[in-house]
């Protein structure tokens, strides 16, 4: 520093900040009037020695050119964000996340009743878990993009292939059946109607190892469970059910060839949504006659079980399957929720037989949850195939119906104790008393500041507190604390040890 001229030091280090305070203080100068002298803040920055001789020499190597300096992030103007959640996605406040976890609680325990595990697999998967069949409306509802190390990944639109990459990859290391469950976030780019957004929680429920129809009548059982814990009955909602053998006893009357049965089934689950004129080009599109596109469209539209067996003859097992399944409806109980309706499919290509949609009976809504038989669909993994069925109930449309029909609970946050202390000086000892009510599994609202009591009687009614306890010097010297019933008004003191 010896051998620079501080004189010069000085003057370079004065034209950086009369250059850096310059490119501050030009938007206040507007107009003339503006030349009058103000008040104004100079950055911290430019108070720091060090940045002074940072700032002389930026100025220095660059020939004092004042562009050269980069205007200080600090000043620079603030940009407001939008407030609201990506467009079909959700902020779960707390009287929301109340709601969302007194349904998820539902759902856990109906699973617990029926003997299910309970798991879960990563929202991110590979793309590849989810591009089965050209044609299925999840292909290209998926959010979907390449990852820093070049792979294909995508948010996870359903979990049922995860699930299939589960159990393929542990193998023989688990016995058969499997009954696992799962409550997951998933992510679908779909047009938006009530009940319908872009992100959704999905409670899965899936039996694997069981060819029988028992685990589909399982299956069914447990979503009727589930509804009668939260008050839907049967005059609310029923079920739609259909076999996917029935489609195929049809195509193959008309030597339709079994690669085409994937389309069709795609094609067909869109019957309710498209013209009746379109599902027929569709149809014809991907091979079907016109004499089978007829036959297949009157077969659809069949709701009873016995006409269709006067068509199929009762031989074939689509018919035997939903007979045993509606035998079993019976002896579960739930035979006045469950209908025949030949037109539901699923638009999933996966599936391989019963399939099963609930639907409510106003017609308001979209389906609120559906399922089916998967026999094959680990196969297109590379898998060995396994026999599998299961089902997805979304979380939107549920709270649709119960907004619907009055049946939404009431759940205001409940405390159990508010605990403050009437003094500043015994902050502390209010802390213990918190500290000693939460080591016996109490939940306390400790007041953190101090309050005047008005404002705590307010904080107690708001969190629906059952006791206030009290800290007072008088109370305290002896060991003891204040305490207050808030639903009779009731007061007493007790011993600090004593506090139950």
């Amino acid at each position: 520093m010896s051998s620079f001229p501080r004189s010069v030091f000085f003057s370079n280090t004065m034209r950086a900040i009369h250059s850096s305070l310059n490119f501050y203080l030009k938007p206040m100068f507007l107009s003339h009037s503006s030349l009058s002298l103000r008040k104004f803040a100079v950055p911290k920055q430019l108070l720091n020695p060090r940045n002074l001789c940072a700032l002389a020499s930026a100025d220095s190597n660059n020939g004092g050119r004042s562009g050269a300096l980069s205007p200080s992030p600090v000043l620079e103007e603030v940009q407001k964000i939008d407030v609201n959640p990506p467009k079909g996605t959700r902020d779960f406040p707390p009287e929301e996340m109340r709601l969302r976890n007194w349904l998820f609680n539902n759902f856990r325990e109906v699973s617990r009743l029926f003997g299910f595990e309970e798991v879960d697999f990563p929202v991110l998967e590979s793309e590849a878990l989810f591009i089965r069949k050209a044609g299925e409306e999840i292909r290209d509802q998926l959010y979907c993009f390449e990852d820093r190390g070049n792979r294909r990944v995508a948010l996870r639109p359903e979990l049922t292939p995860s699930l299939a990459r589960l159990v393929i990859q542990k193998g023989k290391s688990v016995s058969l059946p499997l009954k696992w469950f799962a409550v997951g976030q998933c992510w679908r780019y779909e047009r938006m109607t009530r009940g319908r957004r872009r992100e959704h929680y999905q409670w899965n429920m899936d039996i694997i190892g069981v060819p029988e129809v028992m685990a589909e009548a399982e299956l069914i059982s447990s979503i009727i469970t589930f509804f009668k814990r939260i008050g839907i009955t049967s005059s609310d909602v029923g079920f739609k059910v259909s076999s996917r053998k029935v489609l195929q006893e049809v195509l193959r009357c008309y030597s339709i060839p079994e690669n085409l049965f994937g389309k069709v089934c795609i094609i067909i689950d869109k019957i309710e949504k498209l013209p009746l004129d379109v599902i027929k080009n569709d149809l014809k599109s991907v091979g079907m006659s016109e004499e089978a596109t007829e036959e297949l469209l009157r077969v659809l539209s069949i709701k009873s079980l016995i006409e269709l067996e006067e068509i199929l003859g009762g031989a074939g097992e689509a018919v035997a399957d939903l007979k045993l399944l509606f035998s079993l409806a019976e002896k579960f109980g739930y035979s006045d929720w469950i209908q025949f309706d030949a037109s539901v499919v699923r638009g999933l290509a996966y599936y391989t037989g019963i399939v099963f949609e609930c639907f409510d009976r106003d017609g308001k809504l979209r389906a609120i949850c559906g399922g089916g038989r998967y026999d094959r669909l680990l196969s297109t993994f590379g898998g060995d195939d396994i026999p599998a069925c299961g089902f997805g109930f979304g979380d939107a449309v549920i709270v649709e119906l119960l907004k619907e029909k009055g049946l939404l609970p009431e759940l205001n946050l409940q405390v159990e104790n508010i605990v403050c202390a009437l003094d500043q000086n015994l902050q502390g000892a209010a802390a213990t008393v918190a500290t000693i009510l939460r080591g016996k599994g109490q939940s306390v609202d400790l007041v953190l500041e101090n309050k005047p009591l008005k404002w705590v009687f307010k904080r107690a009614a708001r969190i629906n507190a059952q006791r206030l306890i009290l800290v007072g010097t008088t109370e305290w010297q002896k060991g003891m604390v204040g305490v207050k019933i808030l639903s009779s008004g009731e007061q007493y003191e007790i011993k600090l040890d004593e506090l139950e």
